[in-house]
């Protein structure tokens, strides 16, 4: 790369410094999420939220996109988002999924239960939660 392509880059990452949030959770794919999606009609402005799986991401920095699967009356749904967008008012996880690979765009195919992903924690049942008894056996 030459010396004015990197003093370009650095010019334009000064550039979209401050238009980047900060507040963002840590997203990755499988997870379900919830996306406060802000909607102006008119003078009013409201939050919609838009909740499903998070089957792709793509880009980085200023470019970063999202794109969020949801499945309505039998219909898959899907949105693309781009990250930094003013439009979104906040984005959350509901629970983590466990994904083995970096697209998902084989749910489209999936009905019924196999459209579900498996939790990231289902391995932990040994770790002992506080305040629960480990050696307490379950009533019959």
């Amino acid at each position: 790369m030459s010396q004015s392509a990197k003093s370009q880059q650095s010019i334009l990452a000064s550039i979209n410094a401050p238009a980047l949030k900060k507040d963002l959770p840590s997203l990755s794919i499988g997870d379900t999420i919830n996306v406060h999606n802000r909607i102006v009609e008119g003078d009013k402005e409201r939050i919609q939220v838009y909740s499903g799986v998070l089957i792709a991401r793509a880009g980085s920095g200023m470019t970063d996109m999202i794109t969020v699967r949801r499945v309505v009356d039998e219909v898959g749904i899907e949105r693309v988002w781009p990250v930094n967008s003013p439009l979104i008012a906040k984005i959350e996880v509901v629970r983590h999924g466990d994904a083995r690979r970096s697209k998902l765009y084989y749910l489209r195919d999936r009905v019924g239960k196999s459209r579900r992903l498996r939790d990231r924690r289902r391995g932990m049942k040994h770790i002992e939660v506080p305040g629960e008894k480990a050696d307490a056996a379950p009533k019959a």
